[in-house]
């Protein structure tokens, strides 16, 4: 059990928006414990792009550098673990962690990301994050021009097609059924010569994470170098509606343009409660977050 149980604020999460809003509160000369259990969800993605000064260097790389940064403020301490229970307590809250240990903070902030469900098709899982990608700006640029497909159906599949065929004009949409398209999306995707493929999906065939094959289920194959998916997600951590905050109707955590909650004293920022999953994003709504809840404690306190 550690001597400093008692803090200002506690983090919950220590990827990129946790230490961002850990850097933040560390110049504020803020007393702050950031609780991380080291399971960031871009675990297998080679590189992180379109982050500036940081383009195309490995994702525990950043991380790395980060927590080394944030370890220079004195104020800042970490606990590596995960954090299974939270609770308002007389003067903020209360924070159990797996291993039993508490600490009390005045203020929460949760940076705990998403946790990304994979759908029911062999090799999507080994291939996700390095050639089943979600996003053209994070991952675009390296398959460029390539032969690409896009996993979705719908509103989704269309905007999908909007989007992807900036990046590349060999382009097959991939609907794994009978397609939910209306008929004018499935004429203005045909217009720009993307084609409809509505067989269910078996497998995909990888080498290493690098698909090289869709495998249907009535035992035809289609190769490709890449494909764009976004798969269904939940919150990584269950703490925040636990402690009452509201979620959006995507499964987000509802926050303010200020990254407050609906619970007061409890700010969220990053994944968990923006779609837009890039970690400059998440590195912005950290600083957000942190600049917010110390200019809130400044005037608490003045």
């Amino acid at each position: 059990m550690r001597d400093n149980t008692s803090f200002e604020i506690v983090i919950v999460g220590g990827s990129y928006s946790g230490l961002s809003a850990g850097m933040s509160l560390g110049r504020a000369l803020k007393n702050v414990l950031i609780i991380d259990s080291g399971q960031p969800c871009n675990t297998q993605t080679p590189h992180s792009h379109n982050f500036i000064t940081q383009d195309g260097k490995m994702p525990k790389e950043i991380a790395a550098l980060a927590r080394q940064q944030v370890r220079e403020y004195g104020t800042v301490e970490f606990y590596g673990g995960l954090a299974t229970n939270a609770k308002k307590a007389t003067n903020g809250f209360e924070i159990t962690t797996e291993r039993g240990d508490i600490f009390t903070a005045q203020k929460l902030i949760f940076a705990t990301g998403v946790k990304d469900l994979m759908p029911n098709i062999n090799g999507f899982a080994e291939c996700w994050g390095k050639s089943v990608i979600h996003c053209p700006y994070c991952h675009g640029y390296e398959v460029r021009n390539e032969k690409t497909g896009i996993l979705a159906n719908g509103d989704s599949a269309f905007h999908y097609a909007q989007l992807i065929s900036n990046w590349t004009k060999d382009l097959t949409l991939f609907t794994n059924g009978k397609s939910t398209l209306n008929q004018v999306q499935m004429e203005k995707i045909t217009k720009h010569d993307i084609s409809i493929v509505e067989k269910k999906i078996a497998s995909f065939e990888h080498r290493n994470g690098n698909i090289h094959q869709i495998v249907f289920e009535d035992h035809s194959t289609f190769e490709l170098k890449a494909i764009y998916a976004r798969p269904d997600f939940e919150q990584h951590c269950k703490i925040p509606e636990k402690l009452g905050c509201e979620l959006t109707e995507e499964g987000l955590i509802k926050v303010d343009f200020f990254q407050k909650t609906t619970v007061e004293g409890v700010f969220a920022c990053g994944d968990n409660a923006s779609p837009l999953r890039a970690v400059s994003y998440a590195v912005a709504s950290g600083t957000i977050a942190a600049a917010m809840l110390n200019n809130g404690m400044a005037e608490e306190a003045f």
